[in-house]
């Protein structure tokens, strides 16, 4: 589907709002306007007044337009990028079956726009007319969204101006799910790779521990993630959170996670290692208690093996647990997605993540084109768990959205009062900076007025072996960053 510019080069953001609203029509920019074919016109024009965006759209033999201005005093970057949005939008929903749930907003962290309006002091009503009116969320996403938001606002609560939290890369796993499109190697292909990144991840981490005591920086919450950490054997599990001690001091730390990941990686005595090395909160990601689901997604696992590393879990002493679930999966259904939440909430977990696929490039069931479940069939398997979150006792504390995501919702976490998951709400709403180690990770360095400095570290394992000496010095600039920072006053 065609998109042309006209007078203005705010790409970004009409691109991502017509691959949200039209995924089954690939955007390609054009230096011409489409003529009689599916395509859309993006404009902005400037009078003596007003700064007036129009959208005209072209889908299907059928054509619509839209347009929205802003008075030329008020017409800032951000309030230009609106209008472009909110033109495109209100032609485009007038060729769609249906609205979409979030409207004409196409970012990842829509409850980041909530809890601005919060913390600036506006009420739970101001921030959801916000979300409505402005962005013509639904009633319901707009609901959502402001709870979570409200989490954020006490989550940041706890949170000193030299704060960070910590994520460490465990980019390997059991074996490749078919819906999984991050970076992460199997040990099945790759596992001679895993012994000398283990020493290279102790390496940058005896590094940065050093750099963090001399910069006199607290670490609030840590999360071990991958990839599947506990892939790692026990020996080399035992091993890593050594390290973690001895470099790290955790004496201010609210949250130490785990990512469980797979039932199948886990048993009594690695999660007895994982307990007694420090962790607080542990994941166990069944994403279905379907049988049949878990085999067409890949995973080598059983719904009573979930069971069994959930119940092994409380026997080590977990009391924060949390599970995943993935709504949109082959071969599931509604009736089937509420019977595994049914089966989940039977366990008590403190928390409950609800992702909804998001099927990307890199996944195998995009490469096989799997028959999934529609767009309306998603719909009710989140509102149906909601509903059923809600009714036992749980909350939204956190929410985020992916490209290429089934129906173009959302994934949200779920938790008991008192066990919101306070890293994620940290790194999603880029309240404070992220240190990140091992490969995969992104350092996110919190600037002022909302900035953000990121520094990458690389992809893959064979890579971060091979160039671990620049990854440390890459460590001494982020630190020379924040004693600027500190220097400054403005962290």
């Amino acid at each position: 589907m065609k998109l042309y510019l006209q007078n203005h080069t705010e790409r970004y953001c009409v691109e991502q709002l017509q691959m949200q609203l039209f995924p089954d029509s690939p955007s390609v920019f054009s230096d011409t306007p489409p003529k009689h074919e599916d395509g859309a016109i993006s404009a902005l024009f400037r009078g003596k007044t007003w700064l007036t965006a129009a959208a005209t759209i072209t889908f299907g033999g059928r054509t619509a337009r839209a347009s929205r201005r802003v008075r030329l005093r008020e017409a800032g970057v951000r309030e230009t990028r609106r209008i472009l949005q909110q033109s495109y939008y209100l032609a485009a929903v007038r060729l769609l079956d249906a609205a979409p749930p979030w409207g004409a907003l196409s970012g990842v962290r829509p409850s980041k726009l909530s809890t601005k309006c919060l913390m600036e002091g506006g009420t739970r009503r101001q921030a959801e007319t916000l979300l409505r009116s402005v962005y013509f969320v639904t009633p319901e996403r707009a609901k959502l969204c402001v709870d979570a938001s409200l989490q954020t606002v006490e989550a940041a609560k706890l949170l000193s101006p030299r704060d960070l939290s910590l994520y460490i890369g465990i980019p390997f796993c059991p074996t490749r799910c078919a819906y999984c499109s991050f970076v992460s190697e199997s040990v099945e292909r790759f596992g001679t790779f895993l012994p000398p990144y283990l020493d290279c991840l102790i390496r940058e981490m005896e590094y940065t521990g050093a750099l963090l005591r001399a910069s006199g920086r607290s670490v609030r919450t840590l999360y071990i993630g991958g990839g599947t950490p506990t892939t790692l054997n026990s020996r080399q599990m035992a091993r890593l959170l050594a390290a973690i001690r001895e470099n790290f001091d955790l004496s201010r730390c609210l949250e130490f996670t785990v990512e469980g990941g797979r039932p199948d990686t886990l048993d009594e005595e690695k999660l007895r290692v994982i307990r007694e090395g420090g962790c607080t909160r542990m994941s166990i990601n069944p994403q279905t208690m379907d049988d049949a689901v878990l085999k067409a997604i890949g995973r080598r696992h059983t719904a009573a093996e979930t069971v069994a590393a959930f119940e092994a879990a409380r026997r080590a002493g977990f009391e924060d647990i949390n599970m995943d679930l993935i709504a949109g999966l082959p071969g599931d259904t509604p009736a089937g997605f509420a019977d595994s939440v049914r089966r989940v909430l039977e366990l008590c977990p403190s928390n409950v993540t609800v992702h909804t696929l998001a099927l990307k490039k890199g996944a195998d069931l995009f490469q096989r084109r799997v028959a999934l479940p529609s767009q309306q069939a998603v719909a009710q398997m989140l509102d149906e768990t909601a509903c059923a979150l809600r009714a036992a006792g749980f909350s939204p504390y956190y929410l985020y959205r992916q490209k290429y995501m089934s129906g173009s919702f959302e994934n949200v976490g779920w938790a008991r009062p008192g066990y919101r998951g306070l890293y994620n709400i940290y790194m999603m709403e880029e309240l404070h900076t992220i240190l990140s180690l091992g490969a995969g990770g992104m350092n996110k360095i919190n600037l002022p007025a909302g900035q953000l400095e990121r520094f990458h570290n690389p992809k893959y394992p064979q890579d971060y072996i091979q160039r671990i000496d620049t990854i440390l010095r890459q460590k001494d600039e982020i630190f020379a960053l924040l004693a600027k920072l500190d220097a400054d006053g403005a962290d």
